[in-house]
C-alpha cells in the first residue's frame, strides 16, 4: 500500500455527512471489520467517507494501512480540544476514503474526560464547522460502554450494530439498545437504529442459523439482509494494512461487505437521507 500521506482526499466544504456509530460492547463481534469494509465498499461507489477510530486499539487504523508515524495527531487530541478535528484527518489510499486514527494516548482518555466540560459531547462538540464535505462518517467504537462510545453515540446520526451468530448474542445486545434509548432520551434525541449485521455466520452451525432466526425474529427489519460469513480472508487481510475488499476482492468476504454497503445506502435513501 503507497504512503497515505501522498493521497489527498479532502472533502468540498460543502453538506453535512451522515454519521454512523459502529458499536457493540461486546468484544471480537467484528466491529472494526465491519466498520473499515463498510467505509471501503461505500468509496469504492463514489461516496466520500472518514472513518473515526475511537478504539484505544487502532485496529481501523491499522486496518487502512495508517503507520504510527501519521498518528501524532489522533481523535484523542481532537476530545480533549488540543486539535481541531479537520487536523486529524489522515487520507488513506483508498480513493475518497479518510481517517481519524486512534492513538496510544486513547487508552487513558477515559478517566481524562470525566474532568471535562461536557465530557459526553466532546466529539459532538468537534463537529461544529468540522468534518464538512463528508458523505458518511463512520465511527468505530470501542468494545466498552464507557465515555468512548458516549460521544460517538451522542454524536451519531444512528447506530449500526454488528452481532456475532453465537450463544447469549441477544443478551448482550439488549443491553446496548437500552443505553441508545437513555442517550436518546438525555442527550441525542434523534438518535436512531440504523440495523443490526450479523456476523461470523456459518451457515453449516445449527446453532448460528438459530442465532440469526431469533434476532430477526426480534428485531424484525431492523437486521440486515446482508450477513457477513466467516471468512479466512477477512481475518487476514488487517494483517497486511488492508481491508478484504483490496487484500482479496474475489473473496465470500469482500461479496458480503459490497452487499451490506449497497443495502445501508438503500436504506439511507428510503429514511429520506441523501445517499
Amino acid at each position: 500500500m503507497s504512503d497515505p500521506i501522498q493521497q489527498t482526499a479532502q472533502p468540498e466544504a460543502s453538506r453535512r455527512p451522515r454519521i454512523l456509530a459502529i458499536s457493540n460492547q461486546k468484544g471480537g463481534v467484528g466491529k472494526t471489520t465491519t466498520t473499515v469494509n463498510l467505509a471501503t465498499a461505500m468509496a469504492a461507489v463514489n461516496k466520500r467517507v472518514l472513518v473515526i477510530d475511537m478504539d484505544p486499539q487502532g485496529n481501523a487504523s491499522t486496518s487502512l494501512g495508517i503507520d504510527q508515524k501519521h498518528r501524532t495527531i489522533n481523535i484523542y487530541h481532537v476530545l480533549t480540544g488540543e486539535a481541531t478535528l479537520d487536523a486529524g484527518i489522515v487520507p488513506t489510499a483508498i480513493p475518497n476514503l479518510s481517517v481519524i486514527p486512534s492513538g496510544v494516548d486513547l487508552a487513558a482518555a477515559e478517566l481524562e474526560l470525566v474532568d471535562l466540560e461536557n465530557r459526553q459531547a466532546r466529539l459532538k462538540q468537534a463537529f461544529v464547522n468540522q468534518g464538512v464535505g463528508w458523505d458518511f462518517i463512520l465511527i468505530d467504537c470501542p468494545p466498552s460502554l464507557g465515555l468512548l462510545t458516549l460521544n460517538a453515540l451522542v454524536a451519531a446520526d444512528a447506530v449500526m450494530v454488528p452481532l456475532q451468530t453465537e450463544f447469549l448474542a441477544l443478551e448482550g445486545i439488549s443491553q446496548l439498545v437500552k443505553t441508545i434509548e437513555r442517550v436518546k432520551k438525555a442527550f441525542n434525541p434523534t438518535l436512531e437504529l440504523q440495523g443490526i449485521v450479523l456476523t461470523m455466520v456459518d451457515k453449516r452451525n445449527n446453532l448460528s442459523e438459530m442465532v440469526e432466526s431469533d434476532v430477526r425474529g426480534f428485531f424484525g427489519a431492523k437486521v440486515y439482509t446482508t450477513t457477513i460469513p466467516r471468512n479466512v480472508r477477512i481475518s487476514e487481510a488487517p494483517s497486511h494494512g488492508k481491508p478484504v475488499l483490496l487484500y482479496d476482492f474475489q473473496s465470500k468476504g469482500s461479496r458480503a461487505y459490497l452487499d451490506l454497503a449497497s443495502e445501508v445506502l438503500k436504506r439511507e435513501k428510503n429514511q429520506g437521507v441523501a445517499a
